[in-house]
């Protein structure tokens, strides 16, 4: 479905599955994330966050994680070239599941800067999540696979913790130090206005260059192409999104405030002339798919039931948005 004379991608698009199914009520069959994930990379959608290792009583959504990349790993895009697949890791021993498996090519992790957002959803201290990070850089590399670390409240948070563009500096100094090349700025909160996403995506890369900056944001679906934009024209070029806009924030108490509908970012990519390898017959056919799924696993009020907003472990556990 890749039109073959489209310019090479400009921008990479992470889809994000993995992130907007996590927590829906109903459990989708290993057959049918297998099926779902198979086209979309048929339909040239080379980034995807797919999988999370971690503790099937707390995510259970994500327990079959093995089985699917058993079948996904051999998933092609029309040019005959492996996808991209993120899998998600807490510690220690999801990153030993992530590594045991063939087809995961990426490992993420969330590191919050927010202490009680990281107690919360990783039970770490500041010291023992860092720790982490640089054994998982070590690993990542060892074992030729690569790392994607993203900064949870990066953009403020909603506990009246201290916050500000140089706590992310330093984060993100550090990140370079130890060798991380690409990280993603999460706006965890949902908040972020398009004037606080663009001024902290343009600190981000004048801080460190080199590194690859990413969004993962959260948006009511009408302020969603401003702040793309407003983070395209500060220099961002790596955007995760979930098709439709599924998957909710657990903060804001909005149920309209969710991921970055994919279709929004590429249509504001396509309206500044910008390249994303992903064509409009294709999107189409990727956002049916998607409705459909929702329609058959999502509750009615699907953009909460990621997060009922009770703030508890198991809704936030392995959520680096």
């Amino acid at each position: 479905m890749v039109n073959s004379r489209m310019a090479e991608s400009e921008v990479t698009i992470i889809e994000c599955p993995r992130d907007a199914w996590q927590g829906l009520a109903r459990i989708i069959p290993t057959e049918e994330k297998i099926k779902y994930l198979t086209s979309l990379v048929a339909l040239g959608f080379r980034h995807i966050d797919a999988v999370s290792f971690v503790s099937p009583k707390r995510v259970p959504q994500m327990a079959d994680s093995e089985a699917v990349m058993a079948r996904l790993g051999d998933a092609r895009a029309p040019d005959g070239q492996a996808p991209e697949i993120i899998g998600i890791v807490v510690n220690e021993q999801g990153l030993k599941r992530a590594l045991d498996v063939a087809g995961v090519t990426t490992i993420g992790y969330p590191y919050s800067i927010s202490a009680y957002f990281r107690r919360a959803n990783a039970n770490m201290s500041r010291a023992e999540s860092r720790a982490l990070v640089e054994k998982l850089q070590r690993e990542t590399k060892a074992a030729s696979r690569k790392l994607v670390v993203y900064i949870s409240m990066a953009f403020g948070n909603p506990y009246d913790e201290p916050w500000g563009h140089e706590i992310v500096e330093d984060t993100l100094v550090w990140l370079k130090d130890i060798g991380v090349r690409a990280v993603s700025l999460a706006d965890t909160a949902g908040t972020a206005s398009p004037a606080e996403v663009g001024n902290l995506v343009r600190a981000a890369n004048a801080c460190v260059a080199g590194i690859e900056i990413g969004v993962h944001l959260h948006s009511r679906p009408e302020g969603a192409a401003e702040k793309v934009l407003a983070a395209y024209e500060a220099g961002c070029r790596r955007f995760d999104g979930a098709l439709t806009g599924l998957g909710g924030c657990p903060f804001v108490g909005d149920h309209l405030v969710g991921n970055i509908p994919t279709e929004i970012i590429l249509t504001t990519m396509a309206a500044r002339g910008v390249a994303t390898g992903i064509d409009t017959k294709s999107l189409a056919i990727a956002c049916a798919m998607t409705h459909e799924l929702r329609a058959k696993y999502a509750d009615h009020g699907d953009a909460q039931s990621e997060s009922d907003g009770s703030g508890t472990e198991e809704n936030q556990t392995a959520r680096p948005n």
